[in-house]
């Protein structure tokens, strides 16, 4: 015997075809409706302020700086925030900075630590903030809540409790100036 297939293709290809169209209207008329929509522009940057936005920020970060060719200093930070577009142009450390100063032959002479920083720029002044330790070679310690870096004029101060420790004596109180070296301190 002799088996016979029987097919229904003319049925099930109208069915198609007519789903077709009405796909193809539906997406024409979706087209036309998004077209007549009136454009709107947003100006993304209106609402941006420069002053509390960072132009760069960098995680993990370790460094060095130079002055006129000779290494300084290395910062090392978990975050760094540049605000270079600010009024004020800073530099933030807001989860704390260690630093390391170095003599001409790349030796250590002083460390500093502070649970967050801010450098202003211009005025190249250092705002130390947190639990604020320094160290000075050989084995000089200052410990204070906040302290203050102007390299403009080469001096440290704090207008806060102040800790200082070296190998004759420890002295403490409210506030203190000394030059940029440590030397020198009331």
């Amino acid at each position: 015997g002799s088996g016979s297939v029987r097919s229904d293709n003319g049925a099930g290809c109208r069915q198609v075809k007519s789903d077709m169209r009405i796909l193809t209207a539906l997406m024409v008329f979706i087209l036309l409706l998004a077209a007549c929509r009136e454009e709107r522009k947003v100006d993304v940057a209106a609402g941006l302020n420069p002053e509390k936005m960072a132009t760069m920020t960098t995680k993990n970060i370790s460094t060095l700086i130079s002055d006129s060719g000779v290494i300084q200093y290395k910062i090392v930070a978990p975050l760094w925030q540049v605000f270079d577009e600010a009024d004020t142009p800073y530099w933030h450390f807001p989860k704390g900075l260690f630093l390391q100063k170095y003599d001409p032959y790349f030796q250590v002479v002083a460390t500093v630590a502070a649970d967050s920083a801010k450098f202003f720029k211009n005025e190249r002044l250092w705002r130390l903030e947190g639990h604020v330790e320094m160290t000075k070679v050989p084995k000089d310690l200052f410990l204070s809540e906040r302290v203050f870096w102007d390299q403009r004029h080469g001096r440290i101060y704090s207008d806060t409790f102040i800790h200082i420790e070296n190998a004759t004596h420890v002295l403490e109180g409210t506030g203190f100036i000394s030059n940029e070296n440590l030397t020198e301190y009331r």
